[in-house]
């Protein structure tokens, strides 16, 4: 393949998944952004000798809320350290009967009800508008279901998840209100998370793991931390192994994406070159070197 690609796989763990079993010659690195620090070290190393990076999206102890995540810091390291591509795991409610505990989703739409965190790399100096009418990458989420079904895992490919702030759960009229929306699931914090993948050009894609389904089941009108982690942990488990499976897949070599993620700023960045604030512009040196420097 002429001027092939070869992927380096980022990997976010969310609740319940602070490491990545298999990897081979693995190490933990700091990682400084001009955002601040990410949630942890990035854990280095390979997986059927592709180049893997894990973070745990809360920091190992599970130490940060979502609203308190440093998402923009978090998604710069993982494009500072040279990814690609982004597997981000995530612990879910299910909004639907069809989606027990236990289920992973593929998901591929959000809708975004957070409002406390920064949501872009760009602002005042240096002003880009990215797409994100299709914020996950197909490829990606087709490599997943593959590996998914290999391993006859419990797996529903396309969903919409809706992301609230937190740190609290839903009340009962928030749960039927986004029920009445057709979401699928529910969790805390895959948005802004999947805004700066595409602004940094990355691939990326979400397996939502049902922990519990919201309050709105009868069933379930009282969701509890205890309720959670004990489904919590056992599909951590499961994920581990999803990783292992689809990443051998996943990191062949390549050509561009062909959903486009690779190219999101093509057209993105509307500030003139000679208006762009320096300051800003060096900031950007991982997420948009490649259009800053054309």
């Amino acid at each position: 393949m002429t001027d092939a690609i070869q992927p380096v796989i980022g990997i976010i763990g969310g609740s319940g998944l602070y490491d990545i079993d298999g990897l081979e010659g693995k190490a933990w690195r700091k990682v400084h952004t001009p955002w601040g620090e990410p949630s942890d070290d990035l854990l280095e190393g390979t997986l059927g000798g592709i180049r893997c990076v894990f973070l745990p999206r809360h920091g190992r102890g599970h130490r940060t809320s979502p609203t308190h995540l440093n998402y923009r810091a978090n998604i710069d390291a993982l494009k500072r350290v040279g990814c690609t591509d982004v597997l981000s795991l995530s612990a879910v409610g299910s909004l639907k009967e069809e989606l027990p505990p236990g289920h992973f989703v593929i998901v591929d739409q959000f809708i975004d009800r957070s409002f406390a965190r920064e949501k872009s790399f760009f602002g005042e100096g240096l002003v880009a508008h990215v797409s994100v009418a299709h914020p996950v990458c197909s490829r990606l989420g087709d490599g997943l279901e593959a590996a998914a079904r290999q391993l006859e895992l419990p797996v529903t490919r396309g969903g919409t998840y809706l992301v609230m702030e937190g740190p609290q759960f839903s009340t009962k009229a928030e749960s039927n209100l986004y029920r009445s929306w057709g979401c699928s699931v529910i969790g805390m914090t895959n948005m802004p998370e999947a805004k700066l993948a595409r602004e940094a050009e990355l691939c990326y894609a979400t397996v939502a793991m049902v922990t519990d389904f919201d309050c709105w089941h009868p069933d379930h009108d009282a969701v509890t931390v205890d309720m959670v982690v004990k489904v919590l942990f056992a599909n951590a488990d499961r994920a581990k192994a999803l990783v292992a499976q689809a990443v051998p897949g996943l990191g062949a070599p390549r050509g561009p994406c062909p959903c486009g993620c690779d190219r999101a700023l093509e057209y993105a960045l509307i500030t003139a070159p000679e208006r762009r604030d320096p300051e800003l512009v060096a900031k950007l040196d991982a997420v948009a070197g490649r259009m800053l420097a054309s």
